[in-house]
């Protein structure tokens, strides 16, 4: 008789642990740079919203007489038509000639809100000084921004 030579049909236990070990040592590498990269796209949204805000802040400013937008009319100051005198009006108001300056209060990404206050520290998205102008994100970890 003659001896039969067998053929394999499959992957061996220890060949599939390799693959597996393999994948392991890939994924270990390649998945913190995916987090890396989407706390990256946050933190350039908010400096893209904060220099678009801030240069906003500055033509109503000049616009306005030198002065800067009230925190209690805040949104409606820089999302709707104004006169010099800082009243404010409807789009498309005849005899408002300033604005808008923003479509709307962007979000800031770290927070996904668009409040803005004066108050302490993670209290709002948005930290607004009236009378110095001063605008910041007011969450502790982006504040010096």
């Amino acid at each position: 008789m003659a001896l039969s030579s067998r053929t394999s049909r499959g992957f061996t236990l220890i060949e599939v642990l390799i693959v597996v070990v393999i994948l392991g040592i890939l994924a270990a590498v390649v998945v913190p740079q995916f987090s890396d990269a989407s706390s990256d796209a946050k933190l350039d949204a908010l400096q893209s919203n904060l220099n678009t805000i801030r240069s906003q802040l500055q033509l109503y400013k000049m616009q306005h007489n030198g002065s800067w937008p009230a925190l209690a009319t805040f949104t409606n100051q820089m999302t709707l038509v104004s006169k010099a005198d800082g009243s404010t009006a409807a789009l498309g108001t005849a005899g408002y000639p300033y604005g808008p300056y923003l479509l709307s209060i962007p979000n800031n990404p770290f927070t996904d809100t668009n409040t803005v206050t004066n108050g302490a520290d993670d209290t709002s998205a948005w930290h607004y000084n009236a009378s110095t102008g001063e605008f910041r994100a007011n969450d502790s970890d982006h504040k010096s921004l």
